[in-house]
């Protein structure tokens, strides 16, 4: 697909078909995440694959919404802050950036591949901290499910380009 094509099909979908992901179609989808850019390429971030069935109350925990869980498969992206690149002025720290660049690559190969995701940060931490069995310092940044939508694109709500960008100056 075409980029603007793309970036014009990608919604957050709210409605899943259950059938399966084929094995090749999230191979694609997850290397699209190993081939994002990260500070100094060191790609601080882990992703976890989570199969749905027979985990829906669990999983619900971290999101309530139904929705979050018709898809076959929950990824969570995690940030690893120790892993990352620091900068030496003020030592930000560009894990959680990182993470957020490589599910950024992962949603769009899932609209090219025909799937659909919804990127979720309004979730429980301690809920996903527990449900993920995270070590201390991992972050879990945000989650999307990925699977087939079962519903279609509706309108785009966007701002200007002209109320988002400044030239020169602010």
């Amino acid at each position: 697909m075409e980029f603007q094509e793309l970036i014009r099909k990608r919604y957050s979908v709210r409605a899943y078909d259950p059938r399966p992901v084929e094995e090749e179609k999230l191979a694609r989808v997850l290397e699209a995440a190993r081939l994002a850019p990260t500070a100094c390429n060191l790609q601080p971030f882990r992703i976890v694959v989570l199969p749905t069935k027979g985990r829906e109350t669990e999983l619900r925990r971290i999101y309530g919404r139904e929705w979050f869980v018709q898809a076959p498969l929950v990824l969570a992206v995690c940030a690893l802050p120790e892993e990352s690149w620091k900068r030496k002025y003020d030592r930000w720290n560009a894990a959680e950036v990182d993470a957020t660049i490589a599910l950024d690559h992962l949603i769009l190969a899932a609209t090219d591949e025909g799937l659909g995701t919804c990127w979720i940060a309004a979730f429980d931490p301690q809920a996903a901290r527990e449900v993920l069995e995270l070590p201390p310092g991992i972050i879990p940044v945000a989650f999307t499910p990925l699977g087939y939508p079962a519903d279609s694109l509706p309108p785009k709500k966007r701002r200007p380009v002209a109320d988002l960008v400044r030239r020169d100056r602010w």
